[in-house]
């Protein structure tokens, strides 16, 4: 498939003027995006799905309190901290979508999509893409997409983002890029997909994304992707927990903490530390048998728990603790 693209991207680039501009270690991503921005959290992301591994390291680019960028079709992956950094410099998505292409001799077979922290959105879709290519540009948002099975990839897009306003920007993005693929999306079917989210203002370096998953090959990316971002609120749930028991918060860490298991409640790890959380909140009835059911699945949950009076994480009686390790 590589090969045949190769030769299709050369046959294309005989009839331009410009010297040829493809280098092999340019993937060829053909696929459809789209970068978004939260005109109420001011958070900024991208999502995207092609039929390329592991796009999600290609594809998307993002910067808290700076801007999102995707970059695909005969894709510079250089596109993506290049525009981030012109954004810092303070130039407008459209100027620094300006500079690059016109820099580029094969801008005519790039697609590019950039939004900045202001809401300002630039898309570019160079003439040679592979069909069908579009972009719409909305407010606060755009899609765009190249090699699809048909036309209204991108009107689909739009119309799932625009009638979720209500939700979360990552559900949001989810949300268009599952209406992309009941529109037929990219014409070679399915591999890989990911999203990421920044906050809008600027924070520290390792703090700069609020979302950020990924799947690099699956027969169903976006279904995965769905499952990846429920975890992902799963864990967020948990980590709030964990928070609120730093502060001694109880009846904050087991709102948390049950909220994480109505999201998986088969989920060992969550169980074990909502237990565990009841049994230092002096609950240690409802916390018996919630470890009982656990220790009976797998013993190292029990081991474990003899190790954490050591460290201050199991704060119960003597004779409770002999109550727990005995289930």
């Amino acid at each position: 498939m590589r090969h045949l693209l190769f030769v299709l991207f050369s046959t294309i680039i005989a009839t331009q003027t410009s010297a040829q501009v493809y280098q092999s270690k340019q993937p060829l991503v053909h696929t459809f995006s789209i970068v978004a921005r939260d005109a109420n959290t001011g958070e900024m992301a991208v999502g995207v799905q092609s039929h390329w591994f592991s796009v999600g390291t290609s594809v998307p680019w993002a910067e808290a309190g700076v801007g999102a960028v995707a970059t695909q079709s005969f894709v510079d992956k250089s596109y993506g901290p290049k525009a981030l950094n012109l954004l810092k410099k303070g130039l407008s998505a459209q100027e620094v979508l300006n500079q690059l292409t016109e820099a580029d001799p094969g801008k005519e077979v790039r697609q590019v999509a950039i939004i900045d922290a202001k809401g300002n959105v630039a898309t570019h879709t160079g003439k040679n893409c592979i069909q069908v290519a579009s972009h719409i540009k909305g407010i606060n948002y755009s899609v765009q997409s190249n090699m699809m099975l048909g036309d209204k990839v991108d009107e689909f897009m739009s119309e799932a983002f625009e009638k979720s306003a209500d939700k979360p920007l990552a559900e949001r993005v989810l949300l268009a890029l599952e209406a992309a693929q009941k529109a037929g999306g990219d014409i070679r079917g399915m591999q890989a997909a990911a999203i990421i989210v920044v906050p809008g203002k600027p924070v520290e370096s390792w703090n700069n994304k609020t979302v950020d998953i990924r799947v690099d090959d699956a027969r169903e990316p976006l279904k995965e992707l769905r499952r990846l971002y429920k975890v992902h609120l799963a864990y967020q749930h948990m980590n709030d927990g964990d928070l609120a028991v730093e502060k001694n918060d109880m009846t904050k860490a087991m709102a948390e903490y049950n909220a994480a298991m109505q999201l998986f409640p088969n989920n060992l790890e969550m169980q074990y530390w909502t237990a565990i959380t009841l049994a230092n909140n002096k609950q240690v009835e409802k916390a018996l048998p919630m470890l009982k059911k656990i220790f009976t699945q797998d013993k190292n949950w029990k081991e474990l728990t003899r190790r954490l009076p050591a460290v201050n994480l199991l704060t119960v009686t003597e004779k409770d603790l002999k109550r727990i390790l005995s289930l």
